[in-house]
């Protein structure tokens, strides 16, 4: 099922997630939602608040939209464990329609997480995948990308778009 995407300011995107703690259909059919409302976007990546579920869970999928097969993947209760140098790159987020700005992460990454079956699940990752970990993890923590921007940035960017979201 296709759900809603929440958007800034909702302060359910604020709200640092709980674990999952048991695995069970509920568990499955979220998985399944977020995969379908991430594609319906479209998107790369969907972390659970963003769909106002307060749970340690992110879907994505990095494969070329134009390609025959999808690849989907998902990621119970996902971790950073170890990181190493620094890029910088243009983010967009499905929760921030129409923003695209330069952000500072880790170029590497290594996330570990469990899948449905509740085997541990081990990503090295670098370039749009480690940014893309990072970012859907910061929404587990209630950080959005425009939370990393600079100060007078930052300042500037959300007072743009609550006035945005007011003239609606």
């Amino acid at each position: 099922m296709i759900r809603s995407i929440l958007t800034f300011p909702n302060p359910l995107l604020y709200k640092k997630s709980r674990e999952v703690k048991e695995l069970n259909d509920a568990v499955v059919r979220l998985v399944e939602d977020m995969l379908e409302t991430m594609y319906q976007a479209p998107g790369i990546g969907l972390a659970a608040p963003q769909i106002g579920e307060n749970l340690r869970l992110i879907v994505f999928d990095l494969s070329d939209s134009q390609a025959p097969q999808r690849r989907p993947h998902y990621l119970i209760n996902p971790v950073i464990t170890a990181f190493e140098g620094e890029e910088v790159g243009e983010e967009g987020c499905l929760s921030v329609p129409g923003v695209r700005e330069k952000v500072k992460r880790y170029a590497r990454v290594e996330v570990k997480g469990i899948d449905l079956d509740g085997r541990e699940r081990v990503w090295e990752a670098e370039g749009l995948l480690a940014r893309m970990f990072q970012h859907e993890i910061d929404h587990l923590e209630g950080v959005l990308f425009i939370d990393r921007l600079g100060p007078i940035k930052r300042r500037r960017l959300k007072s743009m778009l609550l006035k945005k979201e007011r003239g609606k």
